[in-house]
Formats: C-alpha cells, sequence, structure tokens
C-alpha cells in the first residue's frame, strides 16, 4: 500500500508527459491507499472499508477485499423482510461483512458519498443508493404512506440513524437542495428526517414531455428547515 502523503506516479498524473507506465509504475500508482478513516474513497467510484468487526453493505457491492472476511445475507421474514428486498433493488437485500482486513465497494460506476452521523443525526435514503453502513447506525426499512399510490423510488426508503459513517451513491455529483421543493422522485436520493415527502400528481408535465403511460409524479417537500440530495439522473427503480 501507499501513503496518502505521497504517490509514487504523482509527477505523471496532472497533465504528464509521460503517457506510458511500466508493470511496476502502473502496480505502485494504483495502489490501495493506506491509513486513514474506516470508511475512505479509493477514487469518487470505490469504497475502501477497513473491517475490524462487522459492517453492513448492498449485496452485490463487493468487488474485492483482503484478509479474513465472511459475508451474509441479512433478510428477515414477514412484511419487513419483503420490504427490505424491495428497498435495495432487483430483490437484493443487504449483506453483513464479518471480520477483518480491507473492504472494496462500488455500485456499477456510481459516485460514492461518505457521510458521518452523530447520535442525533437521521436521513432518509433511497434504498437502491444505499452502499455502505458501520454496524453502530441503526436502519429500518419504512413505507411512505402519504405516497403508497405514487409509482416512485420514494416508495420504500432506508432511514438510517447515527452514530456512524454510511456511504450513499449517486449518479454524477449530488445537489443538496434546501426545502421547500418539489423534485423528480428518480432523481431524488435521500432527505434529512425533519421533512417528508408527499406525491404531486401533474399532467400537463405529462403531456409536455410526451411521456407515454402513467400521470408524472413529484414529491413535494413543503416543509422547511431540511434538505434534499438530488442526481443529475434518472434512476428508474425496478418494475417502473
Amino acid at each position: 500500500m501507499v501513503s496518502r502523503d505521497s504517490h509514487p506516479y504523482e509527477s505523471h498524473r496532472g497533465g504528464g508527459s509521460k503517457q506510458t507506465m511500466n508493470l511496476d509504475e502502473f502496480v505502485n500508482a494504483h495502489a490501495p491507499e493506506s491509513g486513514g478513516e474506516t470508511f475512505q474513497l479509493e477514487n469518487s467510484k470505490l469504497l475502501d472499508v477497513a473491517v475490524n468487526g462487522s459492517v453492513m453493505a448492498k449485496a452485490g457491492s463487493m468487488v474485492g477485499y483482503t484478509g479474513d472476511i465472511s459475508f451474509e445475507r441479512k433478510s428477515e421474514g414477514g412484511l419487513t423482510g419483503m420490504l427490505k428486498k424491495r428497498a435495495t433493488g432487483e430483490g437484493t437485500v443487504m449483506m453483513q461483512a464479518t471480520g477483518e482486513g480491507n473492504l472494496y465497494l462500488a455500485d456499477q460506476g456510481k459516485e460514492v458519498q461518505i457521510l458521518e452521523l452523530s447520535e442525533t443525526d437521521e436521513i432518509s435514503v433511497n434504498g437502491n443508493d444505499v452502499l455502505a453502513f458501520e454496524e453502530s447506525v441503526d436502519w429500518d426499512i419504512k413505507m411512505m404512506n402519504s405516497i403508497a399510490g405514487a409509482s416512485s423510488g420514494g416508495l420504500f426508503n432506508v432511514y438510517l440513524k447515527g452514530p456512524g459513517h454510511i456511504a450513499i451513491t449517486t449518479h454524477g455529483k449530488p445537489l443538496v437542495v434546501p426545502t421547500p421543493v418539489s423534485t423528480d422522485p428518480n432523481a431524488t436520493v435521500a432527505w434529512s428526517s425533519d421533512v417528508s415527502p408527499n406525491a404531486k400528481r401533474d399532467i400537463n408535465i405529462k403531456g409536455l414531455l410526451g411521456r407515454s403511460s402513467g400521470e408524472t409524479f413529484q414529491l413535494e417537500f413543503a416543509g422547511e428547515g431540511g434538505f434534499v440530495v438530488i442526481q443529475p439522473y434518472e434512476e428508474f427503480q425496478p418494475g417502473q
């Protein structure tokens, strides 16, 4: 591993005159960085988790690991289990990684955002956008009764409460907008726990955009003092 303070190939990364690396240079230039936090980025799309105990991660997100780590899919029975499967997209569930080593996670080339939650922090995240969180973080799946009739990614969300680190994913660089605001459900990644959305149907927008099936739904966050995380991409949910 290489240190965060220096990089063996740093002179070639900026606008570099050298375009070709020999094998040793390639290995050193792209080696994992040592030290740092429990959750740290190897690059904008790859999360490095220093596992010492247990951590929760999205099933299917593991791209590699070192050390001694075992994996167990976590899915409870009954309604809770069904909602947790639905929330993580395409019938997948969360997995628990246990042991000691470094776990490398990614999700379809999406950007990874690391957040640190205090004991009083709580955030609601689209289930498809949850990548990982520490074992100290409480999590639950809640059905949004206020928008139960809407075909939207916000119907089933993962509520995460600190303390601890969480990692979420976005297509591109996210925008954090203060409430009140209305958003496209398929571009909505997360929102603060002090606001709650309602479904807003806009038939006029449907006609303007020429959509062929169903009304156009928006998420309306009417409360003040909160925030909503949106991404520059419409990520359609399974079944839409």
